[in-house]
């Protein structure tokens, strides 16, 4: 069942999957993962999901990509931890699971940074898709969704591309505000 806001303008993905809410006790995980450098946190994050997955009886993609970062950022972080997230839900469902598929092709200010009416012009042509993308049904994997519009540029770039069909699985999504 989608949410008010997505009935009223469907993102371009097929389905959503999410742990729970960027909230106590699961945001201190994201944290660690994200600035505490531990990035087996993204394998567990990514077998969690992919137990729901199938929970869901979702159907399987033909591929797996992680939302990537920029250059600067995954120097500074030396790992991405979507990616990670990515590669833990692909090894537990033994899926294929695509680091070049999907790139930055530049460099944005961070989106918790930002005022939420800013958020999809700082993604916006963000991101590019190989053909590799071409008629795949892809699971799109990303930390936290607040927005959703890094997902959705994400997304865009990959139905571009050709994909058949974008699913999105997240660790957490922040609540709508009240």
């Amino acid at each position: 069942m989608p949410c008010g806001a997505c009935a009223l303008a469907p993102p371009p993905f097929a389905r959503t999957l999410t742990l729970g809410d960027y909230a106590p006790p699961l945001d201190r995980v994201i944290a660690r993962l994200k600035f505490g450098a531990q990035p087996a946190l993204g394998s567990w994050l990514g077998a969690e999901l992919a137990q729901r997955w199938a929970a869901a009886r979702f159907p399987l993609p033909d591929g797996v990509v992680a939302v990537p970062l920029s250059a600067g950022r995954l120097r500074a972080r030396g790992y991405n931890q979507a990616w990670e997230i990515a590669r833990g839900f692909a090894a537990a469902l033994r899926l294929n699971a695509d680091a070049t598929v999907l790139r930055r092709r530049r460099d944005t200010a961070p989106q918790a940074s930002l005022p939420r009416a800013q958020r999809a012009g700082n993604v916006r042509g963000a991101f590019v898709a190989s053909a590799v993308a071409r008629r795949m049904r892809l699971l799109l994997v990303d930390d936290v969704m607040t927005s959703g519009c890094t997902l959705q540029a994400a997304a865009d770039a990959l139905l571009r591309a050709g994909a058949a069909e974008v699913a999105v699985a997240v660790a957490l999504r922040t609540p709508a505000p009240d």
